[in-house]
Protein backbone atom coordinates (compact mmCIF):
# COMPACT_ATOMS: atom_id res chain seq x y z
CA UNK A 1 0.00 0.00 0.00
CA UNK A 2 1.19 3.82 -0.92
CA UNK A 3 1.90 6.44 1.42
CA UNK A 4 -1.01 8.27 -0.25
CA UNK A 5 -3.55 5.60 0.29
CA UNK A 6 -2.60 5.41 3.99
CA UNK A 7 -2.51 8.90 4.87
CA UNK A 8 -5.71 9.26 3.05
CA UNK A 9 -7.49 6.55 4.60
CA UNK A 10 -11.33 7.00 5.59
CA UNK A 11 -12.89 3.94 7.66
CA UNK A 12 -16.05 4.70 5.44
CA UNK A 13 -14.60 4.07 2.31
CA UNK A 14 -16.44 1.19 0.44
CA UNK A 15 -13.17 -0.14 0.04
CA UNK A 16 -12.34 -0.25 3.05
CA UNK A 17 -15.94 -1.38 4.60
CA UNK A 18 -15.41 -4.58 3.14
CA UNK A 19 -11.98 -5.03 3.70
CA UNK A 20 -10.21 -2.96 6.46
CA UNK A 21 -6.73 -5.32 6.89
CA UNK A 22 -4.35 -4.13 4.53
CA UNK A 23 -5.14 -0.82 5.38
CA UNK A 24 -4.96 -1.46 9.16
CA UNK A 25 -1.49 -2.97 8.46
CA UNK A 26 0.29 -0.01 7.24
CA UNK A 27 -1.40 1.86 9.71
CA UNK A 28 -0.10 0.00 12.33
CA UNK A 29 3.68 0.13 10.82
CA UNK A 30 3.76 3.74 10.05
CA UNK A 31 1.04 5.36 12.14
CA UNK A 32 0.14 3.23 15.19
CA UNK A 33 -1.92 6.25 16.38
CA UNK A 34 -3.99 8.14 13.03
CA UNK A 35 -5.72 11.17 13.19
CA UNK A 36 -8.83 10.78 10.52
CA UNK A 37 -9.21 14.63 10.19
CA UNK A 38 -12.40 14.43 7.96
CA UNK A 39 -14.16 12.48 10.66
CA UNK A 40 -12.19 14.59 13.68
CA UNK A 41 -11.16 11.25 15.85
CA UNK A 42 -8.10 8.97 16.08
CA UNK A 43 -7.56 5.91 15.71
CA UNK A 44 -5.01 2.93 18.02
CA UNK A 45 -4.07 0.05 16.04
CA UNK A 46 -1.31 -1.33 17.90
CA UNK A 47 -1.97 -4.21 20.19
CA UNK A 48 0.39 -2.52 22.97
CA UNK A 49 -0.80 0.71 22.42
CA UNK A 50 -5.06 -0.65 22.41
CA UNK A 51 -4.30 -2.83 25.61
CA UNK A 52 -3.02 -0.24 27.24
CA UNK A 53 -5.54 2.43 26.91
CA UNK A 54 -8.29 -0.23 27.90
CA UNK A 55 -6.96 -0.66 30.97
CA UNK A 56 -6.02 2.89 31.67
CA UNK A 57 -9.16 4.04 32.68
CA UNK A 58 -7.93 7.54 34.34
CA UNK A 59 -6.97 8.78 30.95
CA UNK A 60 -8.99 6.88 28.43
CA UNK A 61 -12.72 7.23 29.49
CA UNK A 62 -16.27 5.35 28.61
CA UNK A 63 -18.04 8.21 28.78
CA UNK A 64 -17.83 9.10 24.92
CA UNK A 65 -21.65 9.22 24.68
CA UNK A 66 -23.61 7.96 21.47
CA UNK A 67 -21.25 5.74 18.91
CA UNK A 68 -22.80 7.79 16.22
CA UNK A 69 -21.38 9.87 14.09
CA UNK A 70 -22.71 13.60 14.83
CA UNK A 71 -24.78 15.50 13.27
CA UNK A 72 -25.33 19.28 12.27
CA UNK A 73 -27.60 20.96 14.45
CA UNK A 74 -30.99 21.17 12.89
CA UNK A 75 -30.49 17.36 12.44
CA UNK A 76 -29.52 16.66 15.85
CA UNK A 77 -32.84 18.69 16.84
CA UNK A 78 -34.66 16.27 14.78
CA UNK A 79 -33.13 13.05 16.41
CA UNK A 80 -33.83 14.63 19.73
CA UNK A 81 -37.50 15.25 19.18
CA UNK A 82 -37.45 11.52 18.40
CA UNK A 83 -35.97 10.36 21.36
CA UNK A 84 -38.12 12.55 23.60
CA UNK A 85 -40.86 10.00 22.27
CA UNK A 86 -38.97 7.64 24.47
CA UNK A 87 -37.28 7.31 27.54
CA UNK A 88 -34.34 9.00 27.95
CA UNK A 89 -30.50 7.07 26.64
CA UNK A 90 -28.80 7.03 29.71
CA UNK A 91 -25.21 5.78 29.90
CA UNK A 92 -24.84 2.67 32.34
CA UNK A 93 -22.07 0.02 31.49
CA UNK A 94 -20.49 0.71 27.97
CA UNK A 95 -20.11 4.19 28.45
CA UNK A 96 -20.05 4.72 32.04
CA UNK A 97 -16.73 4.86 34.09
CA UNK A 98 -16.23 3.31 37.90
CA UNK A 99 -17.45 3.65 40.03
CA UNK A 100 -20.70 4.00 38.18
CA UNK A 101 -20.09 1.35 35.66
CA UNK A 102 -18.71 -1.00 38.51
CA UNK A 103 -22.20 -0.79 40.21
CA UNK A 104 -24.64 -1.24 37.23
CA UNK A 105 -21.94 -3.88 36.21
CA UNK A 106 -22.61 -5.82 39.53
CA UNK A 107 -25.92 -6.30 39.18
CA UNK A 108 -25.49 -8.35 36.17
CA UNK A 109 -22.97 -10.18 36.94
CA UNK A 110 -24.95 -13.18 38.70
CA UNK A 111 -26.59 -14.27 35.32
CA UNK A 112 -23.33 -14.17 33.70
CA UNK A 113 -20.90 -15.77 36.27
CA UNK A 114 -19.59 -19.36 35.54
CA UNK A 115 -22.60 -21.51 37.29
CA UNK A 116 -25.35 -19.69 35.72
CA UNK A 117 -23.73 -19.50 32.26
CA UNK A 118 -22.66 -23.59 32.63
CA UNK A 119 -26.67 -24.08 33.80
CA UNK A 120 -27.59 -23.20 29.99
CA UNK A 121 -25.56 -25.83 28.09
CA UNK A 122 -28.45 -28.14 27.96
CA UNK A 123 -30.82 -25.39 26.68
CA UNK A 124 -28.76 -23.94 24.71
CA UNK A 125 -28.28 -27.83 22.95
CA UNK A 126 -31.46 -28.50 23.01
CA UNK A 127 -31.96 -25.05 20.65
CA UNK A 128 -28.68 -25.99 18.40
CA UNK A 129 -29.79 -29.69 17.99
CA UNK A 130 -33.51 -27.83 16.47
CA UNK A 131 -31.93 -25.48 13.93
CA UNK A 132 -29.82 -28.35 12.55
CA UNK A 133 -33.14 -30.29 12.82
CA UNK A 134 -35.13 -27.72 10.76
CA UNK A 135 -32.70 -28.14 7.76
CA UNK A 136 -34.45 -31.01 7.14
CA UNK A 137 -32.89 -32.70 3.84
CA UNK A 138 -32.19 -29.61 2.32
CA UNK A 139 -28.25 -29.36 0.69
CA UNK A 140 -28.29 -25.84 0.10
CA UNK A 141 -28.86 -23.30 3.55
CA UNK A 142 -28.29 -19.78 3.81
CA UNK A 143 -26.14 -20.14 7.35
CA UNK A 144 -26.73 -17.14 8.74
CA UNK A 145 -30.61 -16.65 8.29
CA UNK A 146 -31.11 -20.46 9.37
CA UNK A 147 -28.37 -20.98 12.16
CA UNK A 148 -26.59 -18.21 13.30
CA UNK A 149 -29.63 -15.56 13.79
CA UNK A 150 -31.73 -17.71 15.60
CA UNK A 151 -29.11 -19.69 17.73
CA UNK A 152 -28.28 -16.30 19.68
CA UNK A 153 -31.77 -14.29 19.68
CA UNK A 154 -33.15 -17.01 21.35
CA UNK A 155 -30.42 -17.50 24.04
CA UNK A 156 -30.59 -13.91 24.98
CA UNK A 157 -34.36 -13.27 24.39
CA UNK A 158 -35.40 -16.38 26.40
CA UNK A 159 -32.63 -14.90 29.48
CA UNK A 160 -35.24 -11.37 28.79
CA UNK A 161 -38.36 -13.44 29.59
CA UNK A 162 -39.34 -12.98 25.37
CA UNK A 163 -41.95 -14.81 24.32
CA UNK A 164 -41.38 -16.52 21.23
CA UNK A 165 -43.92 -15.03 19.12
CA UNK A 166 -41.29 -11.95 19.54
CA UNK A 167 -38.42 -13.44 19.36
CA UNK A 168 -37.98 -11.63 15.60
CA UNK A 169 -38.63 -8.35 17.00
CA UNK A 170 -35.47 -8.53 19.30
CA UNK A 171 -33.65 -8.94 16.22
CA UNK A 172 -34.82 -6.21 14.68
CA UNK A 173 -34.62 -3.98 17.86
CA UNK A 174 -31.26 -5.37 18.03
CA UNK A 175 -30.12 -3.95 14.20
CA UNK A 176 -32.31 -0.42 15.36
CA UNK A 177 -30.16 -0.10 18.61
CA UNK A 178 -27.09 -0.49 16.14
CA UNK A 179 -27.36 0.69 12.55
CA UNK A 180 -25.87 3.90 13.50
CA UNK A 181 -22.68 2.64 14.96
CA UNK A 182 -19.80 3.03 13.08
CA UNK A 183 -21.97 3.46 9.50
CA UNK A 184 -22.68 6.11 7.42
CA UNK A 185 -26.07 6.52 8.02
CA UNK A 186 -28.73 8.63 5.98
CA UNK A 187 -30.79 11.02 8.84
CA UNK A 188 -34.17 9.41 7.27
CA UNK A 189 -33.05 5.78 8.22
CA UNK A 190 -31.21 7.25 11.86
CA UNK A 191 -35.01 8.43 12.72
CA UNK A 192 -36.55 5.18 11.37
CA UNK A 193 -33.98 3.32 13.39
CA UNK A 194 -34.24 5.30 16.77
CA UNK A 195 -37.91 4.99 16.53
CA UNK A 196 -38.36 1.00 16.54
CA UNK A 197 -35.34 1.44 19.52
CA UNK A 198 -38.45 3.62 21.49
CA UNK A 199 -40.73 0.55 20.12
CA UNK A 200 -38.50 -1.33 22.53
CA UNK A 201 -38.08 1.15 25.31
CA UNK A 202 -42.12 0.54 26.11
CA UNK A 203 -42.16 -2.90 24.89
CA UNK A 204 -39.83 -3.29 27.82
CA UNK A 205 -40.78 -0.58 30.26
CA UNK A 206 -44.41 -2.16 30.24
CA UNK A 207 -42.24 -5.93 31.20
CA UNK A 208 -40.59 -4.08 34.12
CA UNK A 209 -43.74 -2.35 35.52
CA UNK A 210 -45.38 -5.52 35.61
CA UNK A 211 -42.38 -7.28 37.53
CA UNK A 212 -42.86 -4.71 39.78
CA UNK A 213 -46.59 -5.98 40.53
CA UNK A 214 -46.22 -9.35 39.89
CA UNK A 215 -42.11 -10.13 40.43
CA UNK A 216 -41.36 -13.33 38.79
CA UNK A 217 -37.83 -15.60 39.10
CA UNK A 218 -36.36 -13.66 35.80
CA UNK A 219 -33.77 -11.39 35.50
CA UNK A 220 -36.15 -8.58 34.69
CA UNK A 221 -37.72 -8.88 38.18
CA UNK A 222 -34.27 -8.58 39.77
CA UNK A 223 -33.82 -5.52 37.72
CA UNK A 224 -36.52 -4.08 38.90
CA UNK A 225 -36.23 -5.19 42.43
CA UNK A 226 -32.32 -4.60 43.05
CA UNK A 227 -30.92 -1.39 44.50
CA UNK A 228 -27.48 0.49 43.68
CA UNK A 229 -25.32 2.46 46.18
CA UNK A 230 -24.50 5.77 45.14
CA UNK A 231 -21.29 5.65 47.75
CA UNK A 232 -17.92 4.58 46.06
CA UNK A 233 -17.55 1.91 49.30
CA UNK A 234 -21.28 -0.16 50.03
CA UNK A 235 -23.30 0.84 52.73
CA UNK A 236 -21.48 4.48 53.64
CA UNK A 237 -23.66 7.72 54.06
CA UNK A 238 -25.90 6.95 51.27
CA UNK A 239 -28.96 4.96 51.29
CA UNK A 240 -29.48 2.87 48.28
CA UNK A 241 -32.12 3.59 46.03
CA UNK A 242 -34.08 1.39 43.03
CA UNK A 243 -33.02 1.48 39.53
CA UNK A 244 -34.51 3.80 36.97
CA UNK A 245 -36.35 2.85 34.80
CA UNK A 246 -33.88 4.76 32.34
CA UNK A 247 -31.08 2.73 33.77
CA UNK A 248 -33.27 -0.69 33.41
CA UNK A 249 -33.88 0.44 29.65
CA UNK A 250 -30.28 1.14 29.20
CA UNK A 251 -28.96 -2.17 30.72
CA UNK A 252 -31.41 -4.12 29.18
CA UNK A 253 -30.52 -2.58 25.87
CA UNK A 254 -26.78 -3.58 26.31
CA UNK A 255 -27.42 -6.93 27.14
CA UNK A 256 -30.34 -7.30 24.10
CA UNK A 257 -27.62 -6.35 21.77
CA UNK A 258 -24.40 -7.84 23.12
CA UNK A 259 -26.16 -11.28 23.24
CA UNK A 260 -27.06 -11.88 19.74
CA UNK A 261 -25.05 -9.37 17.15
CA UNK A 262 -21.76 -10.42 17.94
CA UNK A 263 -22.11 -13.38 18.14
CA UNK A 264 -24.10 -13.95 15.05
CA UNK A 265 -21.38 -12.42 13.13
CA UNK A 266 -18.75 -14.80 14.64
CA UNK A 267 -20.76 -18.04 13.75
CA UNK A 268 -20.36 -16.97 10.25
CA UNK A 269 -17.49 -15.74 9.95
CA UNK A 270 -16.06 -18.87 11.75
CA UNK A 271 -17.57 -20.94 9.33
CA UNK A 272 -16.94 -19.10 6.05
CA UNK A 273 -12.73 -19.62 7.59
CA UNK A 274 -13.85 -23.13 8.23
CA UNK A 275 -14.89 -23.51 4.50
CA UNK A 276 -11.89 -22.11 3.29
CA UNK A 277 -9.52 -24.34 5.68
CA UNK A 278 -11.74 -27.94 4.97
CA UNK A 279 -8.82 -29.55 6.36
CA UNK A 280 -9.16 -27.98 9.76
CA UNK A 281 -13.30 -28.97 9.65
CA UNK A 282 -12.13 -32.77 9.08
CA UNK A 283 -9.32 -32.19 12.07
CA UNK A 284 -12.53 -31.56 14.42
CA UNK A 285 -14.36 -33.80 13.00
CA UNK A 286 -11.65 -36.58 14.08
CA UNK A 287 -10.34 -34.71 17.43
CA UNK A 288 -13.00 -31.84 18.36
CA UNK A 289 -10.60 -30.81 21.27
CA UNK A 290 -9.92 -28.37 19.19
CA UNK A 291 -12.76 -26.76 18.91
CA UNK A 292 -12.14 -24.02 22.09
CA UNK A 293 -9.08 -22.83 20.01
CA UNK A 294 -11.11 -22.77 16.88
CA UNK A 295 -13.69 -20.18 18.24
CA UNK A 296 -10.83 -18.08 20.07
CA UNK A 297 -8.67 -18.29 16.57
CA UNK A 298 -12.30 -16.81 14.71
CA UNK A 299 -12.62 -14.09 17.36
CA UNK A 300 -9.18 -12.67 16.82
CA UNK A 301 -9.12 -12.93 13.17
CA UNK A 302 -13.14 -11.61 13.13
CA UNK A 303 -13.01 -9.53 15.61
CA UNK A 304 -17.07 -8.89 15.45
CA UNK A 305 -16.76 -6.07 17.16
CA UNK A 306 -14.29 -4.43 15.92
CA UNK A 307 -13.36 -1.47 18.11
CA UNK A 308 -14.39 0.90 20.90
CA UNK A 309 -14.66 4.04 21.29
CA UNK A 310 -12.92 6.22 24.37
CA UNK A 311 -12.28 10.27 25.07
CA UNK A 312 -8.65 11.31 26.55
CA UNK A 313 -9.52 12.79 30.23
CA UNK A 314 -6.12 14.75 29.77
CA UNK A 315 -3.27 16.41 27.17
CA UNK A 316 -0.97 13.25 26.55
CA UNK A 317 2.09 11.99 24.50
CA UNK A 318 0.52 8.62 22.89
CA UNK A 319 1.66 6.20 20.54
CA UNK A 320 3.82 9.01 19.45
CA UNK A 321 1.84 12.01 19.10
CA UNK A 322 0.37 14.52 20.87
CA UNK A 323 -3.53 13.85 21.83
CA UNK A 324 -5.49 16.72 23.61
CA UNK A 325 -6.96 16.74 26.24
CA UNK A 326 -11.39 15.76 25.25
CA UNK A 327 -10.11 14.21 21.73
CA UNK A 328 -12.13 11.10 20.53
CA UNK A 329 -10.64 7.56 20.07
CA UNK A 330 -10.84 4.66 18.92
CA UNK A 331 -9.46 1.67 19.87
CA UNK A 332 -9.13 -0.96 17.42
CA UNK A 333 -9.41 -4.24 18.49
CA UNK A 334 -9.63 -5.91 14.79
CA UNK A 335 -6.12 -4.29 13.95
CA UNK A 336 -4.64 -4.84 17.04
CA UNK A 337 -5.66 -8.39 16.53
CA UNK A 338 -3.57 -8.78 13.41
CA UNK A 339 -0.44 -7.13 15.11
CA UNK A 340 2.50 -9.43 13.76
CA UNK A 341 4.30 -8.49 16.87
CA UNK A 342 2.07 -10.38 18.96
CA UNK A 343 0.55 -12.87 16.42
CA UNK A 344 3.00 -14.38 13.68
CA UNK A 345 2.04 -14.27 10.31
CA UNK A 346 -1.16 -12.78 11.52
CA UNK A 347 -3.35 -13.24 8.46
CA UNK A 348 -3.24 -16.70 8.61
CA UNK A 349 -6.02 -18.95 10.51
CA UNK A 350 -4.12 -20.62 12.66
CA UNK A 351 -5.74 -21.86 16.08
CA UNK A 352 -2.70 -23.93 16.99
CA UNK A 353 -0.50 -20.58 16.99
CA UNK A 354 0.97 -19.11 20.17
CA UNK A 355 -0.30 -16.35 22.30
CA UNK A 356 -3.83 -16.60 21.08
CA UNK A 357 -5.53 -15.92 24.54
CA UNK A 358 -3.60 -12.17 24.11
CA UNK A 359 -6.47 -11.61 21.27
CA UNK A 360 -8.89 -8.22 22.07
CA UNK A 361 -12.13 -9.31 20.66
CA UNK A 362 -13.98 -9.22 23.93
CA UNK A 363 -11.89 -5.86 25.21
CA UNK A 364 -9.69 -5.78 28.34
CA UNK A 365 -10.03 -4.33 31.82
CA UNK A 366 -13.31 -3.30 33.63
CA UNK A 367 -15.38 -3.26 30.16
CA UNK A 368 -14.22 -6.80 29.35
CA UNK A 369 -17.35 -8.02 27.87
CA UNK A 370 -19.91 -9.72 30.55
CA UNK A 371 -21.55 -11.82 27.91
CA UNK A 372 -18.22 -13.22 26.25
CA UNK A 373 -18.29 -16.84 28.22
CA UNK A 374 -22.07 -16.93 27.20
CA UNK A 375 -21.15 -16.46 23.65
CA UNK A 376 -17.78 -18.53 24.08
CA UNK A 377 -20.13 -21.11 25.17
CA UNK A 378 -22.73 -21.18 22.40
CA UNK A 379 -20.21 -21.21 19.81
CA UNK A 380 -18.60 -24.03 20.73
CA UNK A 381 -21.83 -25.87 21.87
CA UNK A 382 -22.66 -25.00 18.11
CA UNK A 383 -18.97 -26.21 16.05
CA UNK A 384 -19.63 -29.18 18.13
CA UNK A 385 -23.02 -29.96 16.76
CA UNK A 386 -21.78 -28.99 13.23
CA UNK A 387 -18.99 -31.01 13.31
CA UNK A 388 -20.66 -33.70 14.33
CA UNK A 389 -23.67 -33.34 12.46
CA UNK A 390 -22.91 -31.76 8.82
CA UNK A 391 -20.37 -34.43 7.36
CA UNK A 392 -18.78 -31.77 5.15
CA UNK A 393 -19.77 -28.45 3.32
CA UNK A 394 -18.11 -26.01 0.74
CA UNK A 395 -18.97 -22.26 0.47
CA UNK A 396 -21.72 -21.70 -2.23
CA UNK A 397 -20.66 -19.85 -5.84
CA UNK A 398 -23.29 -17.81 -4.96
CA UNK A 399 -21.56 -15.86 -2.36
CA UNK A 400 -20.47 -12.49 -2.23
CA UNK A 401 -19.24 -12.18 0.82
CA UNK A 402 -20.49 -8.64 1.46
CA UNK A 403 -19.89 -6.99 4.82
CA UNK A 404 -22.45 -4.91 6.05
CA UNK A 405 -21.43 -1.24 6.18
CA UNK A 406 -19.70 -0.50 9.29
CA UNK A 407 -16.19 -0.20 10.68
CA UNK A 408 -17.19 -0.58 14.01
CA UNK A 409 -19.40 -4.08 13.80
CA UNK A 410 -18.11 -5.87 10.71
CA UNK A 411 -20.12 -9.10 9.91
CA UNK A 412 -21.25 -10.78 6.81
CA UNK A 413 -24.77 -9.66 5.46
CA UNK A 414 -25.11 -13.59 4.19
CA UNK A 415 -23.03 -17.10 3.76
CA UNK A 416 -24.30 -19.75 1.19
CA UNK A 417 -23.17 -22.93 1.93
CA UNK A 418 -23.69 -26.53 -0.30
CA UNK A 419 -23.73 -29.68 1.81
CA UNK A 420 -22.85 -32.22 -0.26
CA UNK A 421 -25.11 -34.70 2.20
CA UNK A 422 -27.87 -33.31 4.39
CA UNK A 423 -27.27 -33.16 8.05
CA UNK A 424 -27.40 -36.17 10.11
CA UNK A 425 -30.08 -36.72 12.60
CA UNK A 426 -29.26 -36.39 15.79
CA UNK A 427 -28.05 -39.04 18.33
CA UNK A 428 -29.27 -39.11 21.85
CA UNK A 429 -27.03 -38.55 24.67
Amino acid sequence: MTVVEWQRFNPFDPAALQNPHPYYAALRSEAPVFYVQSLGFYLVMRHDLVNAALRDTKRFSSKFGRSTMPLSPEDEAKIQAVFAEGYQRVPTMLSADAPDHTRFRRLLSHAFNARSIAAMEPFIRQIVGELIDGWGERTEIEFIRDFAIPLPVRVIATMLSVPPERWDDVKRWSDAATAGIGTALSLDARIAAERTVNEYQHYFAGELERRRKEPQDDLLSKLVHATIDESDEANVGVDPRPLDMTEMLSMLSQLMVAGNETTTKLLAEMMRLLGEHPDRWAALQADPSGIERTVEESLRLSSPTQGIFRIATEDMHFGGIDIPAGARLVMVYAAANRDEGVFGNSDSFDPDRERLKEHLAFGKGIHFCIGAPLSRLEVRIALEALTQRVPNFRLADSNDYAYFPSFMLRGLQRLDLDLPNPALPRTES
